[in-house]
């Protein structure tokens, strides 16, 4: 149940995949978003991922009721089309961000939104596809996408069980293996009691894929908590600073943000280690402090043991405090200064 991109394996076992989603938070500049690749590859992340659309691949430019958005959210009363030419990645900017995501030591992929962003994308030979929340029910997308054998990671946003199965067996019936699903609470930001992070293992196990958590939440205590669920991959939305705006940024994270969120992390995947119940080297040296019988007082030869001169202290150079009641009423051997870990030996 695991997979490579571009070399990098992902899995159970194997270090978090940690991505860095640029999306929007380019600011429309070819050269800003250069510069956010080159923060997140010093931040620690292992790729960085692009969204390929237009707004007329996307949606449609039209005013009527359900092109725009209610509420009164990030969004609100904005067009869905005024939106997405807002955000999109120009498609001439791909080449130069795929180069510079490899300069800096990323992988880079991104998420197509309709079989022509597909087919481009192949040509520039990304290594894997991403498949957004929204577009999670768009089987067609997805089966176009799988046929290229590459790696698919979807996210599950909004989803219920059945559509999941839906994407799941779309990527399956073209043969191809290599497929992620990722826990996604699509509000944004969304709150971490939302997240429902124990979805994480039972993707795992309902689909038998890698499971991991696109995630909208600020601040790395989510992520974290889902890597010690087993989460395989962790995606943020990332950005130079939220002050700098934009219609991604307020649930972005900048750059102390994420390098602190892949440390953690990190700390995280090295303490989990394995079920063991025998002392670690370290307690070991340890356990010569714990409690243990000790005589208290100056016993002299044949005098009875009792709860006045003997008792459970430290160090542990003694009999174990479980023998207590054993040792009580029995009498001394030789006299027992006070200070003497208690043994068998000096004991009737």
């Amino acid at each position: 149940m695991t997979f490579e991109i571009a070399g990098r394996r992902i899995g159970p076992g194997e270090p978090a995949f940690i991505i860095a989603e640029l999306s929007a938070n380019h600011n429309g500049s070819l050269e800003h978003a250069c510069l956010v690749i080159e923060e997140a590859a010093r931040c620690g992340a292992d790729a960085v991922k692009l969204q390929t659309y237009t707004a007329d691949t996307i949606t449609l430019d039209c005013d009527a009721p359900p092109f725009r958005i209610p509420g009164e959210g990030l969004w609100a009363n904005r067009t869905l089309h005024d939106l997405y030419k807002e955000a999109y990645t120009p498609w001439e900017w791909h080449a130069r961000l795929r180069d510079c995501a490899h300069a800096n030591g990323l992988i880079i992929f991104s998420s197509p939104f309709d079989p022509t962003a597909v087919d481009f994308l192949h040509e520039l030979g990304m290594p894997a596809f991403k498949v957004a929340s929204f577009e999670l029910t768009d089987v067609p997308l997805i089966a176009y996408a799988a046929r290229l054998g590459k790696p698919l990671i979807m996210s599950t946003g909004m989803a219920v069980e059945s559509e999941i199965q839906d994407a799941v067996d779309a990527v399956r019936r073209t043969g191809n293996q290599q497929l992620a699903l990722l826990k996604c609470t699509s509000s944004y930001p969304a709150p971490a009691a939302e997240a429902n992070l124990r979805t994480i293992p039972a993707l795992a196990e309902r689909f038998g894929v890698v499971a991991g958590l696109s995630d909208h939440t600020m601040g790395p205590a989510v992520p974290v908590a889902a890597v010690a669920l087993g989460a395989c991959i962790i995606e943020k939305h990332f950005c130079l600073s939220r002050s700098e705006g934009g219609p991604d940024s307020a649930f972005s994270l900048e750059p102390p943000e994420l390098r602190q969120l892949v440390a953690d992390i990190r700390t995280a995947e090295e303490s989990l280690g394995r079920a063991q119940f025998e002392p670690t080297a370290k307690e070991l040296l340890a356990r010569g402090y714990r409690r243990s019988l000790f005589a208290v007082e100056d016993i002299a030869a044949g005098e009875e043991l009792t709860a006045k001169n003997v008792r459970s202290i430290r160090p542990g150079h003694g009999l174990a405090p479980k023998h207590l009641p054993e040792v009580l009423g029995r009498r001394a051997k030789v006299a027992i200064q006070r200070g003497t870990p208690l043994g068998w030996e000096l004991v009737v």
